[in-house]
């Protein structure tokens, strides 16, 4: 595959762009900024979509639409709101077309201008507390657990697949609440909800934090994250939940009546990860061979290719015994698929498996017939072992496990080497342009300090870890008095 994929050595970014179109995953559209995912790709999707699902229903929440549509007038209504998407909306401004009379295909008809324009959904806060305020009458109706997955669009101008494009799927969380409380331990479960899945079924470790007010969600009083590291020393936010307040809840006037029966503003909070999720993945993960998935969310989690010679007994035979061990898979609940296109030859199959991250691959040929064994390749180490064939399924149901936690710890020892406590400013850039990953550091807690760091060197506070400890210590930029480190990384 060297001659296929740019090394990660070479272009780390090109590498990527190389494997999420060669691997089977998306391609550009025609559509300037948007992409399209493939059938490979959106089997992934949807088995990340599908775990979180049930997840989100095993704490309490349902799955709802709102429209893709917003009044303009909407978003005018949380001043913070409007100023954090203003930039990146899409903007509706006619509602129909028609032929031009010059014979130049259809134009827009400008007696068909929209009374207000229309937004396509940038995020749906502004629309479902429009629906609030007609759903919250009293304090038996709250709480609200609603979530949904759905499409989005953010006009952006440099775009890369999965990991930032103008418009991507998602699932957005929003629930309301009848007291602060009730709130913040909403926003900090959901939280666990996303570090749980993006460590035990991406195989990524993540760690939890709060965002600086200058990079909190616009509209909210606190957002919570899980930051994970890529393999070029780079961080990528996985998952953001934000406490809300009451601001929403004042912007649209929804109110309750308490069990006293005076009138409160509901506490509101919302949450979301998308497709940028496939985009972790694979830098967390994959090598210069291809994809490497963890097996809990592989589209596909066991291949058999056989090995055929010119005898059709010996063919017979391999086919059976593959049918035999597929069946037993999927008894098992194993994604399998045996592989006996004959328009195409063994090495060429274990190429294109590799390239495209299948965990474990059983080979059977005549040879491995006579002598009642097969060989089993993993995808990770690449390591081969004949094993016999009344163990196949066994091994292979193993190895799938041992390969899921492999790919954790491979990830998160990277992690461990690549944060570094730094207690200068020397130390900082230098840990930052040889060497990457997170730096911990003091900071002196001010947007201006912060700011400053960003422009000298295109770091950001990714977080301040909830689990800190409190020490004292001098701002790396500035020298004055802190109470705690927070991570620091150049970021996608």
């Amino acid at each position: 595959m060297s001659n296929i994929l740019t090394s990660r050595k070479q272009d780390y970014a090109q590498w990527y762009n190389d494997l999420v179109i060669k691997g089977g995953l998306a391609e550009y559209s025609a559509v300037r900024g948007c992409m399209v995912i493939k059938p490979y790709g959106f089997a992934l999707w949807e088995n990340m979509r599908d775990q979180l699902d049930r997840m989100f229903k095993e704490t309490g929440h349902q799955n709802a639409y709102f429209p893709i549509f917003i009044p303009k007038s909407f978003l005018s209504k949380e001043a913070a709101h409007v100023d954090g998407f203003a930039k990146e909306c899409a903007v509706v401004t006619h509602y129909r077309l028609k032929n031009d009379p010059n014979g130049n295909g259809v134009i827009v008809d400008p007696e068909a201008k929209l009374e207000e324009e229309l937004i396509v959904r940038p995020t749906s806060e502004t629309i479902i507390w429009h629906s609030y305020k007609n759903w919250i009458q009293s304090y038996r109706d709250l709480p609200i657990l609603v979530n949904q997955w759905a499409n989005v669009v953010r006009w952006e101008m440099r775009t890369r697949l999965f990991l930032r494009t103008a418009e991507f799927l998602w699932q957005e969380g929003h629930t309301a609440h009848a007291t602060k409380q009730e709130a913040i331990d909403e926003t900090r479960q959901m939280l666990d909800v996303y570090a749980t899945f993006v460590e035990e079924y991406m195989a990524l470790p993540v760690i939890k934090g709060v965002k600086t007010e200058s990079e909190r969600f616009a509209g909210a009083e606190d957002t919570y994250c899980i930051e994970a590291l890529m393999q070029d020393g780079k961080a990528l936010q996985a998952g953001t939940s934000h406490f809300l307040g009451q601001n929403f809840a004042k912007a649209f006037d929804v109110k309750f009546a308490d069990k006293d029966n005076n009138m409160e503003y509901v506490w509101a909070t919302s949450w979301g990860v998308s497709t940028r999720l496939i985009g972790a993945l694979i830098m967390a993960h994959s090598d210069d061979e291809g994809l490497v998935l963890p097996p809990r969310i592989a589209p596909l989690q066991v291949v058999i290719v056989p090995i055929y010679n010119k005898d059709e007994a010996t063919t017979q035979k391999i086919n059976d015994k593959a049918a035999e061990i597929v069946k037993e898979l999927k008894a098992k609940g194993i994604r399998v698929k045996f592989d006996d296109d004959d328009t195409r030859r063994p090495g060429w199959k274990f190429a294109e498996y590799e390239l495209r991250g299948v965990p474990v691959r059983i080979t059977l040929g005549a040879r491995d017939m006579d002598n009642n064994i097969a060989e089993v390749a993993r995808r990770d180490t690449r390591e081969k072992e004949s094993i016999a064939l009344d163990k196949v399924v066994e091994q292979a149901e193993q190895l799938l496990e041992d390969i899921q936690m492999n790919l954790y710890h491979k990830a998160l020892t990277f992690r461990n080497e690549n944060t570094t406590r730094v207690d200068s400013w020397d130390q900082f850039v230098s840990v930052l342009n040889d060497k990457g990953g997170f730096v911990a550091a003091h900071w002196d807690g001010t947007a201006e300090t912060e700011d400053k760091i960003k422009e000298m060197t295109k770091a950001t506070i990714r977080c301040i870890p909830l689990d800190s400890v409190q020490e004292e210590g001098a701002c790396v930029l500035t020298g004055k008095p802190s109470k705690q480190r927070v991570l620091f990384a150049k970021a996608y």
